[in-house]
């Protein structure tokens, strides 16, 4: 197996006799027992995300699980289960919020092009809390919180201005659909101070994503504090809330290295030890809403090699999945040139690799290529083929429609048990009848 699939085997899963398991469970069972292709998620890796990760923070924070990662009704409840909320994106994963058993007090909702329909939804049911991207969202919002007879609690979401120091990665400073720009912040701001149909609550800082640089996560949370900071003297009060965002990252290939977060934990305790006498922040609630970072290394999309053929001397492993359930693998979510996600022949990983072979879907298109090049052993019709860090951006990020090939079903384990959280075919719907308590 390849030093990155060795890598994540060993910190995540497990191996018995050269074949993978997933929360004890070994693959070709999952296979037999659902079929392929299918999404298969582990508990415990998410646990042990989450555990790092509030480890790393100041106890000022919470963590709000980003939906849009996997809506997945387990994943989410699981969540639940752990004491975070949840940010949304619309009013779909509204409903997926609802359904997994989330309070909508604890529910966050940010995103550009907020529908009318979608507001009043989130508003009539008592919604924590609103992030404005634009003003013309402002005054909508301002006009259904009358009609209802409410006041909407709502934070103001800001592109920063700035260039994050310490990483080659920029972070603000570009047009962007998303936020309020920084030079404009007061003027909105005024705007949402002076509608008594509007209560002003914090700031939300949209900082990019897949950051692997510790410093240029703490140098981004340090340009968050002085947008805050502003925001609080021009409305005369503390804030109620500072949202740093997600955009922590996860390696998906050969050249990345994890985000350190002893580094990150350490600079953000100096950081904070600097506010904590700032009027600005007193009693301010620190937040930050991770996706990617928490489920991304718990998923494997397992797939079975339906036909081998070559094709003028260049070999190809044809699956029964590809393009149209796992899009970010083939390279088509954002990878400006291809590269191969982690991925084995998942019951011959104590194989000999011996050969170089291209790992495509069943779709009629060339843009369905999940692994290019890829040197593994030597492949048999009916092997397990698994694509690793496949938690976040996976399934549901996809064409599920292209084809008309069903829709794979997604895999809940915990505690050693495999549980059924969407069935092959279906969409997101909370149908899984599990004992799993949800704290609130």
């Amino acid at each position: 197996m390849s030093d990155s699939v060795k890598a994540l085997a060993e910190k995540h899963f497990g191996v018995e006799r050269g074949e993978l398991l997933v929360g004890g469970v070994p693959v070709s069972v999952l296979a037999q027992k659902y079929g392929t292709p299918l999404f298969a998620y582990d508990s415990r890796v998410i646990d042990a995300k989450l555990n790092a990760l509030r480890k790393a923070l100041p106890p000022r924070f919470e963590i709000h699980f980003s939906v849009k990662a996997n809506p997945s009704p387990l994943v989410l409840r699981h969540f639940l289960s752990r004491g975070c909320g949840l940010e949304i994106a619309s009013g779909g994963e509204f409903h997926h919020a609802l359904n997994a058993g989330c309070k909508p007090e604890h529910l966050l909702f940010a995103g550009p092009g907020k529908t009318e329909s979608e507001i009043e939804l989130v508003l009539s049911h008592g919604i924590g809390e609103i992030h404005l991207e634009s003003l013309v969202e402002a005054k909508r919002i301002s006009s259904i919180s009358r009609r209802l007879g409410i006041c909407a609690n709502v934070a103001i979401r800001v592109n920063p201005a700035s260039e994050a120091e310490g990483g080659a990665m920029r972070m603000g400073g570009r047009p962007a659909p998303f936020g309020v720009d920084e030079e404009n912040l007061e003027e909105v701001l005024d705007v949402v101070l002076a509608d008594a149909s509007l209560q002003f609550r914090g700031i939300h800082l949209f900082t990019g994503t897949q950051i692997l640089d510790a410093d240029v996560l703490v140098s981004q949370y340090r340009h968050g504090l002085s947008v805050a900071r502003r925001a609080a003297k021009r409305s005369g009060r503390p804030l109620h809330r500072v949202d740093f965002g997600g955009g922590l990252g996860i390696p998906y290939f050969s050249h990345e290295n994890e985000l350190d977060l002893n580094k990150v934990e350490s600079g953000l305790a100096s950081l904070f030890s600097e506010i904590e006498a700032d009027d600005a922040f007193r009693g301010t609630q620190f937040l930050v809403e991770p996706g990617r970072f928490l489920v991304g290394e718990s998923g494997i999309y397992l797939a079975r090699v339906n036909d081998i053929k070559v094709s003028r001397g260049k070999k190809f492993l044809v699956l029964d999945g590809g393009m149209h359930h796992h899009l970010a693998a083939s390279g088509n979510l954002g990878q400006t040139i291809k590269r191969n996600y982690p991925v084995a022949l998942l019951t011959k990983l104590d194989a000999t690799a011996v050969e170089a072979v291209d790992v495509v879907g069943p779709l009629c298109t060339p843009l369905d290529t999940v692994a290019r090049n890829v040197t593994l052993p030597q492949a048999e019709i009916g092997d397990l083929f698994g694509i690793f860090q496949s938690g976040a951006y996976g399934r549901s990020a996809s064409p599920l429609g292209f084809l008309s090939h069903p829709a794979p079903p997604e895999i809940w384990i915990h505690d050693g048990q495999d549980i059924l959280s969407v069935a092959r075919g279906e969409q997101a719907q909370f149908h899984a009848h599990v004992n799993l308590s949800v704290s609130s």
